[in-house]
């Protein structure tokens, strides 16, 4: 029965796969925010573009795996803390080639974090405030303030944290791979050289918002949820419940992994035991909240709050009314949602609800099933195979015409505390822009085409080892079906696309170049 979900789950991803990969090749989805503004962009694919590309890529790529096989003879001591070493310097290189100031939600939580620390002003929590609509991110206000307390007062020690938790992620990734992937021989250091030069984790350190710090917490619960699966100790299963909480009270995704992490640890029942199973579960549970919890408590408690926090917050009802739009499939419809909520329900939970439930309805019925079909089929595939999780905006950053914005938050798009020679370059939709946005892009497109490799090779081979991954990947999927959506949304799942991609990358180099040696080993290891 274990085999037949497993294989049902991979099956299922596959279908979305191989959806994402034959979209491409006739649409191409885009978000440049100099040529189209903050609009979700499917437009048809441009073969002459995209085929060089993907020949650049994957002759790039060839290459630089036979260079990484050649440090197998070197020490793991040695290479991951250079490669990490470095990365970190490549991604300190970018926060200051490119000095992106905080704008919308980002600038709102900063000013907010100074308010409460050099003001003790919490009137944001009152009605109509930035936290009484959405006190999920107090989490990151919280963080942003004791980072103001502890070191000076500037962007780049934020952008320095996130730059450790980014590379924390790489690491992370790394070792998730050589869980799932205990099979393999050799030292596999391409996954490492590929998480570390990764271009929207580099470039998304300059966003100043939970991203970041939710992937590493989440990506490290992963990791511990998979060696407990393998070992059965108990100091994994309560380091993964620490991290899944942490990393779901700075981005309120955590349940996802919850119930992937769950349905993980009961597919693996008769290996772990029903007791340890039942426990483990129970930990998982009993913690999931606590941040959350003690937050609220403490707020309430020292008076900073009025009301219990949440009471009369945004309705989960309100992203789900702006993921059901026609003309934007989902996208951000441009306040209508907000004026729900603030001005027919005035900020009351309940009246929103009420009203929410009412408008999704109404789109519903008033829809036909084509459009519908339309509108998810292409919601799911401007997310998902967009690709640069919108780095465009929230990490190169566009200064606009009139000059260099020094205040903080000027520009919607993102501008610039200062400007240099290569801001000028990427300047607007200059072909430079567009050629790195391009290569995103394409790598994204690769990324599923090997994912789709190793899916199918499970499957064939009737091994499971990737579960974990598949099971995330797919909440993921189905979350954002219904969800507005943001391809940053999907951010925190990237850790896994790069090791299910690498595996696939791998398996089609040695079958391609005959690496035997390599697969008799896999051969025999499997028996």
């Amino acid at each position: 029965m274990s085999k037949v979900l497993h294989k049902s789950f991979y099956l299922i991803l596959l279908v979305f796969v191989a959806v994402f990969i034959a979209s491409s090749l006739l649409v191409r989805a885009q978000y440049n925010y100099a040529l189209y503004g903050d609009n979700p962009i499917l437009g048809m694919q441009m073969w002459s573009i995209f085929l060089p590309v993907i020949l650049l890529l994957l002759g790039s790529g060839v290459g630089l795996y036979a260079l990484c096989l050649k440090l197998n003879k070197y020490s793991p001591k040695v290479v991951i803390p250079i490669v990490l070493l470095c990365s970190l310097v490549i991604q300190v290189i970018i926060i200051f080639v490119f000095p992106r100031v905080p704008t919308d939600d980002s600038q709102t939580v900063l000013s907010l974090a100074m308010n409460m620390l050099y003001d003790q002003d919490y009137s944001s929590f009152e009605t109509g405030g930035y936290l009484h609509m959405f006190p999920f991110n107090y989490s990151i206000v919280l963080y942003l303030k004791t980072l103001l307390y502890l070191f000076p007062d500037n962007y780049l020690v934020i952008k320095l944290f996130n730059i450790l938790f980014s590379t924390l992620t790489t690491f992370m990734i790394y070792l998730i791979y050589k869980q799932v992937n205990d099979r393999s021989t050799e030292r596999d250091y391409g996954v490492l050289i590929f998480a570390a030069t990764y271009l929207p984790s580099l470039f998304l350190n300059n966003l100043i918002y939970n991203d970041v710090i939710a992937t590493v917490f989440l990506t490290s619960c992963l990791y511990f949820v998979i060696r407990f699966v393998r070992e059965k100790s108990w100091k994994t299963i309560v380091i993964a419940a620490v991290f899944l909480a942490l990393g779901n009270y700075f981005r309120s995704i955590g349940l996802i992994v919850l119930i992937a992490a769950i349905i993980y640890i009961l597919l693996n029942m008769r290996s772990i035991g029903a007791k340890k199973v039942v426990i483990s579960i129970g930990v998982l549970a009993m913690l999931f909240n606590v941040p959350t919890w003690t937050q609220n408590a403490v707020l309430q408690s020292s008076g900073a709050v009025s009301e219990p926090v949440g009471e009369n917050a945004a309705p989960i009802y309100m992203w789900l009314n702006m993921g059901i739009n026609l003309e934007r499939f989902g996208f951000w419809d441009n306040m209508e949602s907000y004026q729900i909520y603030q001005r027919q329900a005035n900020y009351s939970k309940a009246k929103s609800t009420t009203l929410f439930k009412q408008e999704i309805g109404n789109k519903l019925s008033e829809a036909s099933v084509s459009d519908l079909v339309q509108m998810y089929y292409k919601k799911i595939v401007w997310t998902w195979t967009e690709g640069t999780y919108q780095m465009d905006r929230y990490g190169i950053g566009n200064e606009s015409s009139m000059g260099a914005g020094r205040g903080r938050g000027s520009g919607i798009a993102g501008s610039y505390s200062y400007t240099n020679a290569i801001t000028e370059l990427l300047q607007g939709d200059s072909v430079y822009r567009t050629g790195l946005l391009w290569i995103v892009y394409v790598m994204n497109f690769l990324m599923y085409c090997f994912i789709f490799i190793r899916l199918v090779g499970g499957i064939r081979r009737k091994r499971y080892d990737e579960a974990s991954l598949v099971l995330v990947i797919l909440g993921f999927i189905g979350f954002y079906i219904l969800w507005e959506i943001k391809s940053r949304y999907i951010y925190p799942v990237y850790p896994l696309l790069v090791v299910l991609s690498y595996m696939g990358f791998k398996d089609t180099y040695d079958f391609i170049f005959h690496r035997k040696g390599t697969l008799e080993r896999y051969s025999l290891r499997k028996r």
